[in-house]
């Protein structure tokens, strides 16, 4: 488990399901991915989630706030399991329910989570994807360091041809870009 200021991020619980399974139905969240996710799609997810844990030692985190409220979103690092020119990577990745919004949430276990690939898994890069209209999360990319190069965008190949869903931005961290950005100046 990583605890910052105000969250909690956790491996999942069996009792994550239902409020996963709300978060996932939730068209607002989904927007930007082809569909929803049933409650039994959530919970083959969470069975992936947590053999990745155990295959990589790493994975998407439950995200609850630090007094133990309810389940409020995930967020964590994961392989990316398709192929393309980018990879083998080490995706971060998120959603939140919408009354988690706008509440410094994902930046806050986003940073968390990318400290933990860096400093504690001795990662090279991070990488983080999404369509061009999801300015939400390619703005908290942004606000993580990351950078994006338009050669790098891609067609994503889970998403059929001519979906306008398939065109992805791709986001970049290094390590020596982390620790540039965390790393204190001269005093």
């Amino acid at each position: 488990m990583i605890e910052t200021k105000r969250l909690k991020m956790r491996e999942w619980r069996d009792d994550d399901l239902g409020p996963f399974a709300r978060i996932c139905a939730d068209p607002r969240v989904r927007e930007h991915f082809p569909s929803t996710l049933s409650e039994k799609q959530c919970a083959e997810w969470i069975e992936r989630n947590r053999k990745h844990f155990s295959d990589h030692g790493y994975g998407i985190w439950a995200i609850e706030p630090a007094e133990g409220a309810p389940l409020i979103g995930y967020l964590g690092l994961v392989q990316v399991n398709f192929v393309s020119h980018f990879t083998p990577a080490v995706e971060i990745g998120w959603g939140f329910a919408p009354e988690a919004w706008g509440q410094g949430y994902a930046s806050e276990s986003g940073r968390a989570a990318l400290r933990h690939g860096f400093e504690q898994l001795g990662l090279d890069e991070i990488v983080s994807l999404t369509v061009s209209a999801n300015t939400r999360s390619w703005g908290l990319m942004r606000g993580l360091g990351m950078r994006r190069n338009p050669a790098d965008d891609f067609d994503h190949p889970a998403v059929p041809e001519g979906h306008h869903l398939r065109r992805h931005r791709l986001y970049r961290l290094t390590a020596d870009d982390w620790r540039r950005r965390t790393e204190p100046g001269p005093s």
